[in-house]
């Protein structure tokens, strides 16, 4: 057994030598000889911090409990890096076009760069990531006391795992906070990791290797002892294979550190292609051993052996302590490398997205001059954030005791970080996703998830109690967090994954259905959403006031004197001028903005540039893309408003219709009852005086002219009548006969006053304007017959005390208007559209007639070309009579 100081001095000298290919690649890319750091092959060995400790030590372990059920969490990855074309290449573009720096800048990003929702991501990651963070620091401490010899006591290993946490912060504050590069990209720390995939890869092919060829004997072997194992019993189980699937391709998309290694560290989009088939092919060669260790360790170790160290153990086991060394530095490296891209990410989001926000806010406006080192405040920030981190993952490996398997540790983070997953490509692929729809989403999920299995995985009467993981929460059993909505009988797994998601989908996408995104959202998601339309095109500065004093000493505060110096000398040469300061145009702006996102993120980037210059331009493309949406919107909501009111109109129309139907209808009935009575009436009357004047033969001769009279009367009144029923008939038809003729039109008005008024014990004064010396040519008869009506009407209903009778003439080009005006109480309005029509009659109890009057004078005036109107407002009963200079319309 190795003793444990030359452990620690192994380990030491690991990360001595890590440390020195990091710093010999950063040197190499300031020199701009940094090609090897540019190659495919790098960048598809960095994608291999996926395989953590967990992939290392705890596959084997997987196998020997669950069969290959373990080949899942590589499938997964897989099939997106298969994919690439169709996601990751829209991913890693919008990451260089938009200048992301973390998944919390690209979700915030996407929905109008919202402060708030970036802080909620980097909160939500932070505590899905905890458990991971546990994970590594339980494989590194029981890997730690295995290999040393030490006892496993819980104090030993918590004491151990305290130091590893320790010892983990100072390597990842070593490795990634030295200094701030622009945009994130971490030359030296993408190098080491890519280093330390071959030395895991490469320990843990030696140990299947010695396990096959070395323990057993060749691959035979290796097939009989599976068949004699408990592996073989193995069943597929289809649901939890599909979910577990689903897991692994989304935590390859939404761990913050897959995203900075595979998004924000993409050194060129083509990388991506060799990495779709290198990187699964690198996970294949992975897990290409696992089965043959785990049946192996099945077989020679002891029953209750961990089977997540058998690669650690198996060598032990047969004295081979260099293999050993070699297996431990290997699960080492997978720890580390995690650990270490893990806590830069999200360091880099909790400084990014949480401490500059409130550095600025709090600066009275001033937050990118003020005196102080911005660059000191974002490096504390990032070294402060992964102590914290990793004391996190401290806490929770103590409080949840470290004894659980690996793999469910693992799994517990990945459905942590597959929340995002909704919002993520929601944004990126659907334009009508909203900030409270992502807001709404990611709260229900991570909710559920927090619910029904993070806060579970303490155990009972840690922090839920056993009497609600038994009875639910209230007592409600329809609340139970391992089994919601009454639903039992699932893997506690898939039955969080299932409810989360789904929930978490569904809310998103209901919210954003009934929000609606403000501008900048919509202009980001044009962006995002059509991102290889824009991303030729980025956003530029303009109708700025900027001193370039002013932003030298904003740059020296974040990018360091030097850094800040060299920036602008440079850009000072590339515009020709012979000094350091260069002129602040937009093309100056941009690059100044983008060297500032890779320290303190893009959106503060931006924020602090803007305090100097004023703003940011948008292109026309961008603006005129949204500007489209924006039209085909107003469009859309005009023709359904439209259709609205033309609905409305049409209803408004026949309840109207319908109203007048019926008004009509009684009119008629009305009609038909006057008619008989007008009718019966004389006719009785003729009838009665008739039969009196046959059969008395003593009336005297004053009485006989008398019933002469009223017989003679009565006939007239039926006469006239009958006369206008045929009158109007004749009207509608078209049959009647005009006859054209030219005269005064004061000559016509007297007639008419002289005919209405003689006769009638009605006093009626009338009152009329001078200009009635007008020639007109018309029919002259039917014209005063108009004329009489309207005159008489007022003589029978004007109400006043001293009834009145205005007429008012008017003259222009082509007409004559004739008013006539009484000093009566009027029409009232829900009377005055109907007072034309047939039947109508304003006032029953004083009309002598049928209610046809009117009804004559609208069909003569039409036939003559004019028209008759009321004229509401006037004070009393007021009609308009337009008379044509010259007849223009003939009968038809």
């Amino acid at each position: 057994m190795g003793s444990l100081n030359a452990l620690i001095a192994v380990c030491l000298i690991y990360v001595i030598f890590l440390f020195g290919v990091a710093f010999a690649a950063e040197r190499a890319a300031m020199r701009g000889k940094g090609g090897l750091l540019k190659l495919p092959l790098v960048y598809t060995l960095s994608l291999s911090v996926y395989c953590t400790a967990w992939t290392f030590y705890g596959a084997v372990g997987y196998a020997a409990r669950s069969g290959l059920e373990y080949l899942t969490i590589y499938i997964g990855p897989s099939l997106v890096l298969f994919g690439w074309w169709w996601g990751l290449r829209k991913m890693v573009r919008i990451g260089r076009s938009q200048r992301i720096t973390s998944i919390a800048d690209m979700i915030s990003s996407r929905y109008g760069k919202s402060n708030i929702l970036a802080v909620g991501v980097t909160v939500l990651a932070v505590i899905g990531t905890t458990p991971y963070i546990a994970l590594q620091l339980q494989s590194v401490t029981t890997s730690f006391a295995v290999f040393s010899g030490a006892p496993e006591s819980p104090g030993t290993l918590t004491a151990t795992a305290l130091w590893v946490a320790a010892g983990l912060a100072v390597f990842t504050i070593l490795f990634g906070t030295r200094n701030l590069d622009a945009n994130e990209r971490h030359y030296g720390v993408v190098m080491a990791i890519a280093v330390e995939a071959i030395v895991k890869l490469f320990a843990l092919l030696a140990v299947g290797v010695f396990v096959v060829w070395g323990i057993a004997d060749g691959p035979s072997d290796i097939l009989n002892r599976i068949d004699n194992s408990k592996i073989a019993n193995w069943e597929i189980q289809g649901g939890r294979w599909a979910g577990l699937i689903f897991l692994s391709a989304a935590a390859i998309l939404c761990l913050p550190r897959m995203f900075q290694v595979m998004v924000v560290e993409n050194e060129n989009e083509d990388h991506l292609r060799t990495a779709s088939w290198a990187f699964p092919a690198y996970l294949m060669i992975m897990s290409l051993f696992v089965v043959p260790i785990a049946v192996v360790g099945l077989d020679l170790l002891p029953a209750g052996a961990n089977p997540d160290l058998f690669v650690l153990t198996l060598p032990l086991a047969t004295g081979n302590e260099g293999l050993a060394m070699l297996s431990f530095l290997g699960g080492f490296s997978s720890a580390t490398s995690m650990v270490i891209v893990a806590a830069i990410a999200l360091s880099t989001m909790v400084s990014n997205h949480i401490v500059m926000p409130i550095w600025l806010s709090t600066s009275d406006g001033n937050g990118a001059t003020i005196s102080g080192d911005v660059r000191g405040v974002v490096l504390m920030s990032r070294r402060i954030s992964i102590v914290v981190v990793l004391l996190l993952g401290y806490i929770y490996y103590r409080v949840s005791g470290g004894g659980t398997a690996l793999a469910s540790i693992g799994l517990i983070s990945f459905t942590a970080v597959a929340q995002f997953l909704p919002v993520l490509v929601g944004g990126i692929f659907w334009r009508g996703a909203t900030r409270l729809g992502a807001i709404a989403g990611l709260t229900v999920g991570f909710v559920l998830w927090a619910y029904c299995l993070f806060l579970p995985s303490f155990g009972p009467d840690v922090v839920l109690s056993s009497n609600l993981l038994e009875y639910g929460l209230f007592g409600f059993s329809w609340l139970r967090p391992q089994a919601l909505f009454g639903i039992t009988g699932l893997d506690p797994l898939i039955h969080t994954v299932f409810w989360s998601i789904s929930l978490n989908t569904l809310a998103f996408f209901l919210v954003s259905l009934l929000s609606f995104p403000e501008p900048l959202e919509r202009l980001q998601g044009a962006q995002f959403v059509n991102i290889f339309e824009h991303s030729s095109r980025t956003p530029t500065w303009s109708g700025g006031v900027a001193k370039s004093e002013e932003l030298m000493v904003m740059a020296q505060r974040i990018l360091g004197a030097r850094e800040a110096q060299v920036l602008f000398a440079r850009e000072a040469e590339r515009q020709g001028l012979s000094g350091v300061l260069p002129e602040p145009n937009a093309a100056f702006l941009q690059v100044l903005e983008r060297e500032l996102s890779g320290s303190v993120g893009a959106a503060t980037a931006h924020a602090m540039v803007s305090q100097i210059v004023g703003g940011a331009s948008v292109s026309v493309q961008d603006l005129m893309a949204v500007a489209n949406e924006t039209a085909q919107i107003m469009e859309y909501s005009s023709q359904l408003e439209v259709k609205s009111d033309e609905l409305e109109r049409t209803a408004r129309q026949l309840r109207r219709a319908n109203e007048k139907l019926l008004q009509v209808s009684e009119q008629k009935d009305d009609f038909l009852s006057q008619v008989s009575h007008e009718l019966r009436t004389p006719m009785t009357s003729v009838r009665a005086f008739s039969e009196i004047l046959r059969d008395s033969e003593k009336l005297s001769e004053e009485d006989k002219r008398r019933y002469s009279g009223i017989i003679y009367n009565e006939a007239v009144r039926l006469t006239r009548l009958l006369d206008d029923l045929l009158d109007l008939n004749v009207l509608e038809n078209g049959r009647v006969s005009l006859h054209t003729q030219e005269a005064v039109l004061k000559e016509v008005l007297d007639h008419a006053i002289e005919t209405a008024l003689s006769g009638s014990e009605a006093k009626l004064k009338v009152e009329r304007s001078k200009s009635a010396l007008i020639l007109i040519e018309t029919d002259l008869d039917r014209l005063g017959q108009v004329f009489i009506n309207v005159i008489r009407n007022a003589q029978k209903y004007c109400e006043a005390e001293s009834p009145k009778l205005s007429i008012v003439i008017t003259e222009d080009v082509e007409q004559v208007l004739v008013d006539f005006i009484d000093n009566g109480t009027g029409i009232p309005h829900e009377a005055q559209e109907m007072i034309f029509d047939k039947f109508a009659r304003m006032n029953p109890q004083k009309a002598g007639g049928a209610g046809l009057g009117l009804a004559i004078c609208r069909e003569i005036m039409q036939r003559l070309g004019g028209d008759i109107a009321y004229l509401p407002g006037q004070g009393g009963t007021a009609f308009r009579v337009t008379v044509p200079h010259r007849m223009r319309m003939a009968a038809q």
